[in-house]
């Protein structure tokens, strides 16, 4: 009998694991160094563990659940495939001519992110399609044979196909990945006719590329996990995690991988709106730090937002227009590089600096033993007392505190400071580098971060929290149970979920109705298929659609109501489009006709797990296992501070800070002046003092 469901989300340094069973509601979890070489080996050892500990046997675990920043960390690093671009003859250079816009005007040296495809491996041939899908010069396919030849001798491992208009027209493209299959079988080709089928060349040329980049890698991965799994008879359906926050199968990723860029983050951001729920908040800050990097999304309600483009691999942190365009679904939020991690180091001007480089799984951090030799983020949180070194991660690694503070004396001597002042300088900038970007983000939003509370999650974001919302004026936080493997128990939570795009453009005035509402059927049809691939039922259907106000050069995604549409739902759709307008502008929109230019549909399947935790308090032992010295700045310098252990404290209990809260995945730091207790819902409240601010 099936009864559990297996959670595995890697990062660029731990890869969690966490085993739900659905009967008792318990969470059994383990948390292991990633091994980047194979990322599959941390993967497999976690699973033993948390099977072993129990003696559960595979055959009970009824879904396995997935979501990695691998295919993330290839963009940024560069390590994807050898990839090809083949264009419509004059666009060779899209990818570089962009938008003709610098990031930053006042930037000489501003650098543009490098494409993807280099100039020497893009390729064109002559056809065209028009704007309204009509053939103005046909396909020859004879040109395509002397390509697939270059790409053979090139090595070329993947290849993009951006034909101009083809979201209005796939068929060139369809015909051109056909017949350079039959001449290369094994060379991965993606279609921006299946990957982005919406208007504007550049962005459906970059986003393409960028699945073409990482494809094989992707293909790679999922082979070879699907395998050693089944070699463990761990027979479940194998589910992968979105961007959006939805749910996939294998074989939809291993088409478009591209979906999967953000998918750690959005499981992340799916567990703090459940933690937000259980304790009955409308306005969240989810904080999730890892060992690389932190995450922040603002949760106004019961989801996370979703948003239909983001950038990848930013030149500059937060300047729009320094990464890759990609135009997916994704749970709105920002990534900073900023983790357990981050290396700390003096720059030219001898001004201390944390971040972005990390130094992830391997080396790590010099506290890990693994070889680091520059100091981190994480040896400053072990100087200063808030980490310990027994149990820490559960006991998977063996601290060498011994190390990491000779490096850290070493960077101090350089910059003229104290050990101590040293460490808290680089805890204190991460902390403003996290606090900097939750600024800029809720401000675009119009919000005010004082009404928000912080939902602290992954294995460095509760030791961070409190100095996190002190700066940003935040007077609540929350961390849940098992905080530092929230982002593998968000999948969990997922609901199988599809998203479709198809190009219609038409003005509502003059609709070809019948024509709108075939469109959207066709997506749903299609939409529903991969949800019954994943073996659930489809739920609940969302139809969306890009609108503008014609003349102007960019969209709003609109929420629409329910088909089927006829010449009656004109007044609808535009009600609901004057909806959107206002919320995004503030003001109604003019008195202008309107048009759509995408159409989009969501189905939803509803997930089955849920984040109960039937963890009881361990009454055999005392909350209180010790005390240590730990640094608050309040007190401009150590305090003797009491220890407790998370598993043992109870909702009957209430304490007032200095203290540290201790679990296997985490830690919990809490300054003087703060209160805390556990909640009915089994999570960590922290209220922070009036002058927290």
């Amino acid at each position: 009998m099936t009864r559990y469901a297996l959670g595995i989300d890697i990062g660029g340094t731990f890869t969690d694991v966490v085993l739900f069973d659905r009967e008792q509601g318990r969470r059994l979890t383990r948390k292991t160094l990633t091994t980047p070489g194979d990322p599959a080996i941390a993967v497999l050892q976690a699973v033993d563990q948390v099977l072993g500990a129990d003696c559960i046997s595979p055959h009970e675990i009824e879904r396995v659940v997935h979501a990695t920043t691998l295919f993330t960390n290839a963009l940024i690093e560069r390590k994807g495939a050898k990839t090809a671009l083949l264009t419509t003859e004059g666009f060779r250079d899209t990818l570089e001519i962009g938008r003709e816009r610098k990031y930053d005007l006042y930037d000489l040296a501003a650098k543009k992110p490098r494409p993807l495809a280099p100039r020497d491996l893009r390729f064109e041939v002559g056809e065209r399609i028009l704007a309204d899908g009509g053939v103005r010069r046909a396909l020859e396919t004879d040109e395509l044979d002397g390509i697939a030849d270059q790409l053979q001798q090139a090595g070329v491992a993947s290849l993009a196909i951006v034909f101009l208009h083809s979201y209005r027209n796939p068929d060139h493209e369809r015909l051109a990945g056909a017949r350079i299959n039959e001449r290369l079988p094994n060379l991965a080709v993606s279609l921006s006719s299946d990957v982005a089928p919406e208007i504007r060349e550049f962005e459906r040329a970059s986003t393409t590329v960028a699945n073409a980049y990482i494809k094989p890698l992707a293909r790679d991965y999922l082979d070879a996990l699907s395998t050693r799994l089944g070699a463990r008879e761990i027979t479940a359906p194998l589910l992968l995690m979105l961007s959006s926050g939805g749910l996939t199968h294998v074989g939809e990723v291993r088409r478009s991988p591209v979906q999967m860029l953000e998918s750690g983050p959005a499981a992340g951001a799916l567990a703090a709106a459940d933690i937000g729920r259980a304790e009955g908040l409308e306005h969240i800050l989810a904080f999730d730090m890892g060992g690389t990097t932190a995450k922040l999304c603002l949760i106004d309600g019961n989801e996370p937002e979703i948003a239909y483009r983001f950038e990848a691999a930013r030149e500059k942190r937060f300047a729009e227009g320094s990464g890759l365009p990609i135009r997916i679904s994704t749970v709105e939020l920002i990534e900073i590089g900023a983790g357990g991690g981050s290396i700390a180091r003096l720059d030219g001007l001898g001004l201390l600096k944390a971040g972005p480089d990390s130094a992830g799984a391997i080396p790590g951090p010099v506290a890990y033993g693994r070889g680091g030799r520059q100091p981190t983020v994480t040896d400053a949180d072990f100087a200063l007392g808030y980490l310990g070194a027994e149990g820490f991660a559960g006991g998977a690694i063996e601290v060498d505190l011994a190390g990491s503070q000779a490096a850290l004396d070493e960077l101090a001597t350089e910059a003229g400071l104290s050990p101590e002042k040293l460490a808290w300088g680089v805890h204190d900038l991460v902390n403003e580098n996290m606090a900097s970007a939750a600024r800029v983000h809720i401000a675009e939003k119009g919000r005010d971060p004082r009404n928000y509370t912080l939902v602290a999650t992954g294995g460095a974001g509760p030791v961070h929290a409190y100095g996190m919302a002190r700066k940003l004026g935040i007077r609540r936080i929350v961390c849940p149970r098992n905080a530092g493997v929230a982002s593998a128990l968000g999948l969990l939570l997922a609901p199988a979920r599809v998203d479709r795009t198809a190009a219609f453009a038409a003005p509502l005035n003059d609709m070809d109705w019948p024509r709108l509402e075939g469109a959207f059927r066709e997506l749903e049809l299609e939409a529903a298929q991969v949800i019954a691939d994943t073996g659930k039922a489809a739920g609940r259907v969302q139809r969306l659609a890009d609108m503008r106000n014609i003349g102007q050069g960019y969209e709003l995604v609109v929420n629409l109501p329910d088909g089927p549409y006829g010449a009656e739902s004109a007044a609808r759709l535009q009600d609901a489009y004057a909806l959107a307008y206002e919320n995004h502008f503030t003001r109604p929109p003019p008195n202008v006709p309107v048009a759509i230019a995408t159409i989009r549909v969501r189905l939803t399947a509803p997930a089955e797990a849920t984040a109960d935790d039937a963890t009881t308090p361990d009454k055999r032992t005392s909350a209180r296992t010790g005390s240590r010295d730990v640094y608050f700045a309040e007190a401009d310098g150590m305090l003797d501070t009491v220890v407790l252990n998370r598993a043992a404290m109870t909702a009957a209990d209430s304490h007032a800070g200095p203290a540290v809260v201790e679990e296997a995945e985490s830690t919990m730091v809490i300054g003087p002046g703060g209160r805390f207790h556990i909640s009915a819902s089994g999570n960590l409240i922290i209220e922070l003092p009036e002058d927290g601010a």
